[in-house]
């Protein structure tokens, strides 16, 4: 009898948006590098100036509107679709790259760029091209308009679907990521201790490539395609 094919769980990050035009945060010439993070990505950035803030946020927005899936994001679509074992499919960018390429039910643990949220009460609706400070909640009418990001200090979203995700992993993947963000620099861990194999998909060995049973390092565009093609065909 044939093994079954394992659920593989994929964690992917900034580094797999990189070559369709959206720069990364940490790598030399990435976005904190440029910008201060305490600024921009932090509830107290935003209440010291929310106008700054919804300013960059509407740059970054417009930037994710006009990029286009690259062959990593296409891969893993089309692994999505043909796996047996079923993939879960987990990120922590803020854009819709892995849903323009045809993948569902993408847990987005950072949120997205293409959502607002109301600081006020909660309420949660699609953002437009332009949000600014005086915009008024659609639910509460009250103005206290904010990207629906998970900024520095705030706890990540759907962490107990994803916890639940690890532990019925066969197979854990981390894709373009740093490996240095807490909680996400944790999975391959948690994963591995609950009885997966794991591989790392990077341009480079991240922080924590002692976690991984396996590597393959390169482009995105490249590795991921050929990875996938590994396992399918």
């Amino acid at each position: 009898m044939s093994k079954p094919n394992p659920h593989i769980v994929i964690l992917t990050g900034a580094g797999i948006s990189a070559e369709s035009g959206l720069g990364t945060f940490r790598d030399v010439g990435g976005l904190w590098s440029r910008y201060d993070w305490r600024d921009l990505a932090t509830p107290e950035g935003f209440a010291r100036d929310p106008g700054f803030v919804l300013a960059f946020y509407n740059w970054r927005r417009e930037r994710v509107r006009a990029a286009r899936p690259n062959p990593a994001h296409v891969a893993l679509a089309r692994l999505q679709r043909h796996w047996r074992g079923g993939v879960t499919l987990i990120t922590q960018n803020v854009d819709d790259l892995h849903e323009e390429a045809g993948s569902e039910d993408v847990i987005h643990m950072h949120g997205t760029h293409l959502r607002a949220l109301c600081a006020a009460c909660g309420h949660r609706w699609p953002a437009p091209e332009t949000m600014a400070a005086s915009d008024p909640c659609p639910a509460c009418a009250r103005p206290a308009t904010r990207p629906d990001v998970v900024w520095f200090g705030e706890t990540p979203y759907h962490m107990d679907r994803i916890g639940r995700a690890l532990t019925g992993a066969g197979l854990f993947v981390s894709i373009g990521t740093s490996g240095t963000v807490y909680p996400a620099a944790g999975f391959a861990a948690a994963a591995r201790q609950a009885g997966a194999r794991t591989c790392e998909l990077n341009l480079e060995p991240s922080e924590n490539a002692g976690h991984f049973d396996e590597a393959r390092h390169g482009p995105a565009s490249r590795v991921v395609p050929d990875w996938v093609a590994s396992l399918l065909d």
